[in-house]
């Protein structure tokens, strides 16, 4: 299968390589010295799950030229969202699909239209990995993917990719329910996330904390509240599972927000909890902790504050 994984950074960069290692046929877009070091040296993966290996895959930062996509795996941070769907365009045939693993829920609404509604997939990624140094992957904990098409058909395009990830050794699932998916795995992360950028502490403290425990909980409270307002269901009980999630991940689980914030990166602070609070705001529902961590973070948007 031909795919074009669109951001090499820590999730395309990893799910890229196991497909290449596969024998998939994998096209990285990246750019400055990551992009650099995939041209000379490969891209190396080291996990933590099943051990380090490098493939040696085509890269480039444009794709002028290149031959239709069968499908773009679209893994850009999500304040990149329009400018990466410009840049894929020339990749696109009749029939290629772009399945977005972002984080947030409105990436999908962005893509289709920009490129139409009829080339877009949704899915989430429950990985983390990040660029540990040019050409270089790190990756920790998980890597599954759960995707599929918006109008919930199960399409061609999508049973090839779900036989690709299978040759590749990477967990996947189709859904015909890719809005509950990712309304699934954005309230859980609004508030992991928020939760342990905001203490600077891992999920072990928090869990640990009554407070930080409290305030988690109250977090994803309201995203369930503003789940329901958009007519997503989470299940039974959606609190309660997602609480049984943090305490049964590992002790030193933080998000990528975390990763961020402490690196000095921009962060994806719009499309998480801004959005939820915005969310709330249109919908009538109160988000009083999902504020409180917004504004706390909100002066880091962009990477560490200027003083004066």
């Amino acid at each position: 299968m031909r795919i074009v994984v669109m951001g090499a950074g820590g999730t395309g960069g990893y799910f890229g390589a196991k497909l290449a290692r596969a024998g998939e046929d994998v096209t990285f877009v990246a750019r400055g010295a990551h992009l650099d070091a995939i041209r000379a040296r490969g891209l190396t993966v080291k996990s933590a799950v099943d051990g380090e290996w490098t493939v040696r895959a085509p890269a480039v930062d444009r794709l002028d030229g290149q031959p239709p996509a069968d499908l773009v795996l679209f893994c850009v941070k999500s304040f990149d969202t329009e400018s990466a769907a410009e840049a894929i365009r020339p990749a696109l045939g009749p029939g290629t699909g772009v399945l977005s693993i972002q984080n947030g829920v409105d990436n999908e609404d962005k893509l289709a239209a920009l490129l139409g509604a009829g080339r877009v997939l949704g899915g989430m990624a429950q990985v983390f990995a990040t660029i540990a140094a040019p050409g270089v992957i790190s990756h920790t904990l998980f890597g599954r993917i759960v995707f599929g098409e918006m109008d919930g058909a199960e399409s061609e395009r999508a049973r090839d990719f779900l036989a690709a990830c299978e040759r590749a050794g990477v967990p996947a699932e189709l859904t015909i329910d890719a809005r509950r998916t990712l309304w699934d795995k954005y309230a859980y992360l609004v508030a992991h996330s928020g939760i342990t950028a905001l203490t600077r502490s891992p999920a072990g403290v928090i869990r640990k904390v009554p407070e930080t425990r409290r305030l988690y909980r109250q977090c994803l409270e309201e995203m369930a509240a503003l789940a329901a307002a958009v007519g997503v269901s989470l299940g039974r009980d959606p609190v309660d599972r997602y609480m049984g999630l943090l305490d049964a991940v590992g002790a030193g689980a933080y998000s990528s927000l975390h990763f961020d914030l402490v690196n000095g990166k921009r962060l994806e602070l719009e499309a998480l909890q801004g959005h939820a609070v915005r969310l709330g705001e249109r919908l009538g529902v109160p988000t009083p902790g999902l504020f409180a961590v917004y504004a706390a973070l909100r002066p880091a948007l962009d990477g560490p504050p200027a003083v004066g």
